[in-house]
């Protein structure tokens, strides 16, 4: 089901962007095979595989690639494979003998995915680094964060999420319609700070046309407006509001009761400290609840600040099956939604078995056992 119903997809097991770009394929149709490491990386606190919930809906196979057979297995999937997804740092998969060179030349139609944080080339290739390193590089991070504060870390969705994962499924897939098309196969180079420079096009814009130039936390969308803005409540809770049109600014205070007679107009930065006291003094006259029941559903671009334990009790998030459970455990379903094609429900990390996803690929029972031999997850399976 999905899509991507026939897409074969091997991935190299790494952290952050590429299995969530994985899990975006799977969900969306892709058979999906991982082929893990076998010293696990130090990632801190160590999750149990229930909860890794980016690796949902697809096989796991546990290789040594140091041992030229593992080596041989894993080329024998690529051989027949659509895409192949990795993270390493760059260098790291010719070493393996499992580089672009070798893997094209054995299947001339591969697209061939590769995330990082700097890109394959440059002076930082092969330096370590993380989400908040690489949106720092961007201007991104520097853009975040309220008046007079240090930027502040948006998560590792920006650069992990939004700059590197979307960024491999997009060119992945545009490397296979392309290859499908030319019959030729191609390195896909995602770098996340190539993607979150790409998500930065229209702040940059803002920039040029004179629209984003006031110090962090003076402009309209990082928490200088007062009409673009998180204002707290009786209850301590939050509220968001953004009605940056006028006419839903104007809705805003006709639902408000506010005269705009004699107050500053709404593009008159000089005047935006005075309606944002204004605003908060107002909005702590009532709990968040209060004000989504007079506010909720109307044009004046209105949401209630939700926990991520609040979220899926949502009425909106719960119509739209928002959230759904996936081995005992509430997880954010597939998306985006295929009204043709509809995505399968995912299954959880560790359901799909190696020999059910081998099934793609079309081997034989010899391949299929002689491939099984060099995975430590069969054998520990089978023990």
């Amino acid at each position: 089901m999905g899509p991507l119903a026939g897409v074969k997809i091997v991935e190299f097991a790494g952290i952050g962007p590429a299995p969530m770009a994985a899990m975006m394929l799977a969900d969306m149709g892709a058979t999906v095979i991982r082929i893990d490491r076998v010293a696990q990386a130090d990632l801190g606190v160590p999750m149990a595989q229930e909860h890794e919930f980016t690796k949902r809906s697809r096989a796991e196979i546990k290789l040594d690639l140091k041992r030229p057979e593992a080596v041989a297995a894993a080329l024998r999937l690529i051989d027949t494979a659509d895409g192949l997804i990795e993270g390493f740092r760059p260098g790291v998969m010719e070493r393996l003998g499992l580089g672009p060179d070798v893997c094209l030349a054995r299947n001339p139609r591969l697209a061939f995915g590769r995330v990082t944080g700097w890109g394959q080339t440059g002076p930082l290739a092969q330096a370590a680094g993380h989400d908040l390193n690489y949106i720092a590089l961007t201007g991104a991070l520097h853009a975040i964060g309220r008046a007079g504060e240090k930027p502040t870390p948006p998560l590792n969705l920006v650069g992990d999420y939004g700059g590197g994962a979307l960024y491999l499924v997009t060119g992945l897939l545009a490397a296979i319609i392309s290859a499908r098309t030319t019959g030729r196969g191609q390195v896909v180079d995602a770098a996340m700070v190539d993607g979150v420079l790409s998500l930065m096009t229209p702040i940059y814009a803002m920039l040029a046309g004179g629209r984003f130039t006031g110090p962090r936390g003076h402009n309209q969308l990082d928490s200088g407006s007062y009409y673009y803005e998180v204002y707290e409540c009786a209850d301590g809770e939050f509220i968001s509001i953004a009605p940056i049109e006028f006419k839903f600014h104007a809705e805003l205070l006709r639902l408000l009761e506010i005269d705009p007679a004699g107050l500053p107009a709404q593009r008159d930065h000089t005047g935006w400290a005075v309606w944002k006291n204004k605003l908060a003094a107002l909005f702590r006259t009532r709990t968040r609840d209060e004000w989504c029941r007079k506010l909720e559903g109307t044009d004046v671009c209105f949401a209630p600040v939700l926990s991520m334990q609040e979220a899926h009790a949502h009425p909106h998030n719960q119509a739209r099956d928002a959230f759904i459970e996936v081995g005992n455990y509430r997880q954010p379903a597939p998306a985006p939604r295929f009204e043709g094609t509809p995505s399968a429900k995912p299954r959880p990390p560790g359901d799909v078995s190696a020999s059910e996803a081998l099934a793609a690929w079309g081997l034989s029972d010899a391949e299929t056992a002689a491939l099984l031999a060099w995975s430590l997850c069969e054998r520990a399976t089978d023990a």
